[in-house]
């Protein structure tokens, strides 16, 4: 991996407290292929009331120019000569990167101006926090249209219900010391799926974690359904043999409920019943419970955009409870033929000798869609 350009932005002005610099904030970017939302990314930063002592964008083998992006806004670049995924991406940065805090923020999001300034004042009330992460913003970064919407408020509504002490760390716009990222160690850089739940397990058996609506960023989210659907798929698949159980310990965050799920799936399988006249109630009775598995979204969203967006929302709703049920199933197959599949590299050991090291291969050819990074 190469480097060029000078870091962006000089160390922050005094904070007041009399005359102390803050501590310096390096921000890390992972990036692949983010050229409509790099842009937006980094005028964020330049709005933010504490400035970041250098941004470093982590190029991991981009296509489309963005890194020749960045190098115009005066980043500090590192170039990837291949796409190895968004652990490593960051693992570089952090690297790299000379400040007291490392700010991970993925490419495709913009933080709101307080941000960098509310969390390193929450790490410094708080030397027992390891991580301070945030929300997403209940606007789109770019409005793509109406599956876009719905990923955006469902993000929001899940990570703002879930704000406070948490056992969970998600690394989209995220602050760490850096003596807490060099004890914990970096990013296994086999995982370009739940890398976050991986970490997450790492960190807070050490350090506390927080997450808090002081930090919110606006989220570039997938616009097509198609895509949005068989993401859902490919990441339900590692729910049961990865992060079952870390979304089963106290404050951990969940996205959807179990009995969401479940009510979605029941409504789907009970469709044919519309056929026989005393049992064609059944999949109503399904969309009724899938309802009520959430209301307090349900209220919120209608709040934000309408009780006309409410119908679309609740059907692309139930389509992504359903994919999770679909997926979590396979994963669950896929687990009992490959024992190792979903495995936390290095952490289960096998019973034929086979080393870490060809389990954490297989992770690695997972494709990878969100996060900055390819």
């Amino acid at each position: 991996m190469t480097g060029s350009g000078p870091h962006a932005v000089p160390p922050g002005p005094a904070d007041g407290t009399g005359g102390a610099s803050p501590p310096r904030v390096s921000v890390v970017i992972p990036n692949y292929n983010y050229a409509k939302t790099l842009p937006l990314c980094l005028e964020s930063l330049r709005r933010q009331t504490l400035p970041p002592f250098e941004i470093i964008v982590s190029d991991d083998a981009s296509t489309d120019g963005s890194a020749d992006v960045a190098e115009r806004f005066g980043c500090r670049v590192l170039r990837a000569t291949a796409n190895q995924g968004v652990s490593a991406a960051r693992n570089a940065g952090a690297a790299a990167a000379r400040g007291d805090i490392l700010f991970f923020l993925d490419s495709d999001e913009a933080l709101s101006p307080r941000s960098l300034e509310n969390a390193v004042r929450l790490l410094a009330e708080d030397p027992g926090l390891g991580c301070v992460h945030g929300v997403i913003a209940p606007e789109p970064l770019v409005d793509d249209g109406p599956v876009e919407w719905y990923r955006t408020l469902h993000a929001h509504h899940w990570r703002l219900k879930g704000v406070g002490p948490t056992p969970t760390a998600f690394f989209a716009a995220a602050a760490v010391p850096r003596h807490v990222f060099e004890e914990v160690g970096p990013f296994h850089p086999a995982l370009r799926d739940s890398e976050d739940v991986e970490y997450s397990e790492r960190l807070s058996a050490r350090y506390r974690i927080l997450l808090t609506a002081q930090v919110e960023a606006a989220h570039d989210e997938e616009h097509r359904l198609g895509a949005m659907l068989r993401e859902q798929f490919r990441r339900a698949q590692y729910l049961l043999p990865f992060a079952a159980a870390h979304r089963r310990r106290p404050g951990a965050l969940r996205a959807n409920s179990m009995a969401g799920v479940v009510a979605a799936l029941f409504t789907v399988a009970s469709l044919p019943a519309v056929a026989v006249p005393h049992l064609a109630v059944l999949p109503l009775l399904g969309l009724v419970a899938f309802a009520c598995a959430d209301l307090p979204l349900l209220r919120f969203v209608r709040r934000r955009r309408g009780a006309g967006f409410l119908p679309l929302f609740v059907g692309l709703h139930l389509l992504v409870n359903l994919q999770i049920a679909l997926g979590a199933a396979t994963g669950w197959l896929r687990s009992k033929v490959d024992r190792d599949f979903g495995a936390p590299p290095g952490l289960r050991p096998q019973g034929d000798g086979t080393p870490p090291a060809r389990r954490t291969a297989r992770l690695a050819s997972c494709e990878h869609t969100e996060g900055g990074a390819g």
